[in-house]
């Protein structure tokens, strides 16, 4: 019960990596707000974790206030933030996507974490603790052909977690992420262009272990992370992918 009494917030919970990690802070003793953009998914990762659902398009303003605002009602400021939510593009030469496209990639991978501090972390201060996670990307680090402006969104997210980091030690708030692989998510498919046994293949020989993250892998890691017992840890972007960027 490594968050017993602990309080946190997990977008796009409602399915994928966002899912594993509510259930894994659920059992380890922690009070949820489950946030995800498809109300169905909240309800029923509310109901199996025992948190609140909360519908929100992370990319909104209004929408993250409303759910800044809810937390409080419900707990006050809350000990952890994960910005889990996130969305790519289909594989394409860059300039072939779309702006509509490249701005709602942008808008849900990176807007969304500055709308979450700007809601989130003055309540946090002014307690004087708190851990925030960003669920970034291996993508960030060892880019892919045909996700450019994907890539550039998790490596924007990588470098905001190290300066949020070093912005929000003194009071006493610190920030990490996580680099997962591509894995066993509904986004699985967009990553690959075609969900096909033999894209599979291919993806998998990149990596040394031989298998995709799963929503327990990011589970196990985000609690470690934000539990204290990582109380000296802040400012790293740990990589969950099975030895695919070394």
């Amino acid at each position: 019960m490594r968050l017993a009494g602990k309080t946190a917030i997990v977008t796009g919970a409602g399915s994928g990596f966002g899912a594993g990690i509510a259930r894994r802070f659920a059992a380890e003793g922690a009070r949820l707000i489950v946030a995800d953009i498809e109300a169905d998914a909240a309800r029923r990762r509310a109901g199996e974790t025992g948190g609140t659902a909360f519908t929100v398009d992370v990319s909104d303003n209004a929408g993250m206030a409303a759910l800044a605002n809810a937390a409080l009602d419900l707990f006050g400021a809350p000990d952890i933030l994960v910005n889990n939510a996130g969305i790519t593009h289909l594989p394409m030469p860059m300039e072939d996507v779309p702006e509509d496209m490249f701005d709602r990639v942008l808008d849900v991978n990176a807007k969304s974490v500055y709308l979450a501090a700007r809601h989130i972390v003055p309540a946090m201060k002014t307690r004087g603790s708190g851990a925030i996670l960003n669920i970034a990307s291996t993508a960030g680090l060892s880019p892919r052909p045909g996700l450019s402006w994907y890539n550039a969104s998790k490596g924007w997210m990588i470098t905001a977690t190290k300066s949020m980091a070093v912005e929000l030690a003194p009071h006493g708030i610190r920030v990490n992420a996580l680099c997962p692989v591509a894995g066993e998510t509904p986004l699985l498919k967009s990553f690959l262009g075609e969900d096909t046994p033999e894209r599979r293949a291919a993806f998998l020989a990149t990596i040394p272990l031989g298998r995709f993250s799963t929503p327990e892998d990011l589970g196990s890691a985000a609690c470690h992370l934000c539990s204290d017992e990582a109380g000296m840890v802040t400012g790293i972007a740990m990589e969950i992918d099975g030895g695919r960027c070394i």
